[in-house]
């Protein structure tokens, strides 16, 4: 049987205004008290209870599909072809330092159609994007698409540095992408992406090392938004590596530069 996708994606988006009405208050009272995982990177009970809200409903009311979020991993049914994903607040560091730029991103992949919806949304900046495969991608509600810039030396870029770039030898290549552009900035995050979609910027260069979570979302946005959104080898992303999105124009010069 066909699944509706449009309904997967009403839900998905129902799902969002849960995890904003939940994790908004606590940003704004800054109510929460701030952790650290091995990696050293900043988890908060916000964290924690947003993934758990939105668990609880995906076993509920799709108790055939499979849950996997950031915080508490994999739950449900895990030999179903339907996987939701869930980063429930991507830009901790941003959202514990009272910086707006935080978001909840919620995907649902298929084992052979790839990541079918995403949906991103940031209430701290009244900001939300989604896309489905085939239907194009939203910002707030209006059709998004890429930018037309077809030169490195015209166009606006963001990156975010990371050890692993260093460690792959690549910081230097970065600086150089930076330089030749037009302009550059450091949005980070799920935001650098989103901006990708909307044709605000023509290039982003996330950090080494993102994993499933922090990329399906904006992925499927970007795609449908008539962009490219890979790791550095040209691959699609799926976590463990770098994520590059632009407009597609600029993407295969960047690729080449970035695998060497």
């Amino acid at each position: 049987m066909t699944r509706a996708v449009d309904d997967d994606l009403a839900f998905a988006l129902s799902l969002a205004d849960d995890a904003d009405a939940y994790t908004l208050p606590r940003f704004e009272a800054a109510d929460f008290t701030l952790g650290w995982k091995n990696d050293r990177t900043e988890v908060t009970e916000a964290d924690r209870g947003a993934e758990s809200l939105l668990a609880t409903r995906v076993l509920a009311e799709r108790p055939a599909d499979a849950f996997f979020g950031e915080e508490h991993g994999d739950q449900g049914g895990t030999g179903s072809p339907w996987r939701w994903i869930v980063d429930p607040i991507d830009g901790t560091s941003g959202f514990v330092r009272g910086i707006p730029v935080w978001a909840t991103l919620i995907a649902l992949m298929h084992a052979e159609r790839g990541v079918v919806l995403g949906v991103v949304s940031a209430p701290a900046m009244r900001r939300r994007w989604w896309a489905a495969q085939g239907q194009g991608a939203f910002a707030d509600g209006r059709p998004c698409r890429v930018s037309d810039v077809a030169d490195l030396a015209d166009a606006q870029v963001s990156v975010t540095f990371s050890a692993g770039w260093e460690l792959l030898g690549l910081t230097g290549e970065l600086t150089n992408i930076l330089q030749t552009a037009r302009r550059a900035r450091g949005f980070g995050d799920f935001w650098q992406h989103c901006l990708v979609a909307e044709g605000a910027l023509d290039l982003a260069i996330d950090a080494v090392e993102v994993e499933l979570y922090d990329v399906a979302a904006v992925r499927v946005i970007v795609q449908e938004a008539g962009g490219a959104f890979t790791d550095r080898h040209g691959s699609p992303a799926t976590g463990h590596e770098a994520a590059i999105s632009s407009n597609g124009l600029l993407h295969d010069v960047v690729i080449d530069r970035l695998r060497r």
